[in-house]
C-alpha cells in the first residue's frame, strides 16, 4: 500500500526536489562570492533567486517575474552573467510547464530573449556579442521547448486521468441505476409470491373450516399447510422489505387481484410481471435452442420442492446465464444448465464453451446481467461466481441456501 506524504498540502517528493534545486543555486552563488563581480551583493541576489524557486510549482508566473526582476538588477549593476543565473533557466522552465495559461510562458520567453541580448552585451571575451547571444539563445530556447514538451505531456496525462474518472463515475451511475431497476423488479415479483401465499392460506383455511366436522384429519392437514405457507410468506415478506430498505426505494407494483374462496392464484395479470416457475424451464430452454444454442439440461434427483421466490431466482439465473451465453459465445455454442443439491443449498450452474458465431438479435434477458443475478442471489443470502473457464467459454454458478421448510405442498380442500 502506497502512502502519499505531504508537507503543507504539497507532495513530499516535490518539496524535497525544490529544496534541493534551491540549495544548488545557493551553493553556486556562495562558491563564487570571492571571484565573481559584485561579491556579497551578487551572492545575495543569487540567494533571493534560490528562495523564489521554492514556490515555482505553486506560483510559477510570480516566481518568473521575481527572478526576472533580480536578473535585471544584476544587469543594471553591470555584473554580467554569473553562475547562479541558472535560476533564470529554471524559472523559465517552470512557468512554461506549470502556468495555467501558456500565454505566461510565451511572455516569459520574450523576456528571456531580451535578457539573452543584454547578457551577451555584458559578457567579456574576444567573441562578438552576437555570437554569444546566439549561444545563450540556443540554450534558453532549448529549455523553453523542453518545458513546452513536458507541459504537453502533463496536460495529456491529466486529461486521460479526468476522462478515466468520468468514465468510472458513469459506470458507477449506470450500475446504481441497474441495481435500482433490478430491485424494483425483484420487489414486484416477490410481491406476487407473497400474494400467492396469502391466497393459498385463504383457500386452505376455508377448506379446514368446512372439513372440520366431516374429516378432522383433512382439516388438520389443511391447517398445517396454512402454518407452513404463513411461515414462507413471512420469510418472503422479510426479504421483500430487505430489498426495499434503501434510500429513495422504488415504488412497488400495484397489488394483484386478491384470490377469493374459489382458489385464485393472486398472481398479477400483467404478462411482464408474471412469476415463472421451474416447471417452465423446459420451455425456456427450448426458446434458447430455437435461437441457436445447443443447450443440455441436467437436474439432480431428490431435489426438494422450492419456495416460490427461490424458484423464481433459479429461473432468472438460468435465463440470464443463457442470455449471456447467446450474446457473447454466439449462435452454435454449447451450453449446459445443471441444477444440483448441495448440503443445505441448491446449486445452479450455467456453462458455455464459447465456440459460436456472433448473434445479431440475442434473446431478451430477465434483468441486468451479472448485476441482476447478484442482486437476486443476494436476496436469498446466496453466493454467485462468474468468470471465464480455462477450457474456454464462461461459467456462472449460484449457490442458494435452502430454508428450513423447502416447500409446501398445497392440499385441496
Amino acid at each position: 500500500m502506497t502512502v502519499n506524504r505531504t508537507i503543507l498540502g504539497r507532495p513530499l517528493r516535490s518539496v524535497a526536489f525544490d529544496v534541493f534545486v534551491s540549495a544548488v543555486v545557493v551553493l553556486v552563488g556562495l562558491a563564487g562570492v570571492v571571484a565573481q563581480p559584485g561579491g556579497w551583493k551578487a551572492t545575495l541576489v543569487g540567494v533571493a533567486m534560490a528562495v523564489a524557486l521554492l514556490f515555482r510549482r505553486a506560483h510559477p508566473s510570480a516566481v518568473a517575474a521575481a527572478v526576472a526582476t533580480l536578473a535585471l538588477v544584476q544587469v543594471v549593476a553591470g555584473w554580467g552573467p554569473l553562475a547562479f543565473d541558472i535560476a533564470v533557466l529554471i524559472a523559465l522552465y517552470s512557468v512554461v510547464k506549470y502556468a495555467d495559461r501558456l500565454r505566461d510562458g510565451v511572455l516569459a520567453g520574450l523576456v528571456a530573449a531580451l535578457g539573452v541580448v543584454l547578457a551577451a552585451l555584458q559578457t567579456p571575451g574576444t567573441a562578438p556579442w552576437w555570437a554569444t547571444a546566439i549561444y545563450f539563445g540556443l540554450v534558453t530556447g532549448a529549455v523553453w521547448l523542453v518545458g513546452l514538451n513536458v507541459r504537453t505531456r502533463r496536460l495529456y496525462v491529466l486529461s486521460l486521468e479526468e476522462r478515466a474518472a468520468t468514465l468510472e463515475r458513469e459506470r458507477e451511475a449506470e450500475a446504481r441505476a441497474a441495481v435500482a431497476g433490478e430491485r424494483a423488479r425483484i420487489a414486484r415479483e416477490l410481491h406476487d409470491v407473497v400474494a400467492h401465499s396469502m391466497a393459498v392460506m385463504i383457500v386452505q383455511a376455508d377448506g379446514a373450516r368446512f372439513m372440520l366436522d366431516r374429516d378432522p384429519q383433512a382439516a388438520r392437514d389443511a391447517v398445517k399447510v396454512v402454518a407452513d405457507t404463513g411461515r414462507q410468506a413471512l420469510e418472503e415478506m422479510r426479504r421483500l422489505v430487505g430489498v426495499l430498505r434503501e434510500p429513495n426505494p422504488p415504488e412497488p407494483a400495484a397489488p394483484p387481484p386478491a384470490a377469493g374462496a374459489a382458489g385464485g392464484t393472486g398472481v398479477a395479470a400483467d404478462p411482464e410481471h408474471r412469476r415463472p416457475a421451474l416447471t417452465e424451464l423446459p420451455a425456456l430452454l427450448d426458446r434458447f435452442r430455437d435461437a441457436g444454442l445447443r443447450v443440455r439440461w441436467t437436474a439432480a434427483d431428490g431435489l426438494p420442492p422450492l419456495p416460490p421466490g427461490l424458484e423464481l431466482t433459479v429461473y432468472r439465473v438460468v435465463q440470464e446465464g443463457l442470455t449471456n451465453a447467446l450474446k457473447h459465445a454466439g449462435v452454435g455454442a454449447a451450453a449446459e444448465v445443471a441444477l444440483a443439491r448441495a448440503p443445505g443449498a441448491v446449486v445452479v450452474r450455467v456453462v458455455d464453451d464459447g465456440r459460436g458465431r456472433p448473434v445479431v438479435d440475442p434473446a431478451p434477458s430477465g434483468g441486468h446481467g451479472l448485476v441482476g443475478m447478484r442482486e437476486r442471489v443476494g436476496v436469498y443470502d446466496g453466493n454467485l461466481t462468474a468468470g471465464p473457464r480455462l477450457a474456454g467459454g464462461w461459467q456462472v454458478e449460484a449457490r442458494l441456501p435452502l430454508p428450513s421448510t423447502a416447500g409446501t405442498e398445497v392440499i385441496a380442500a
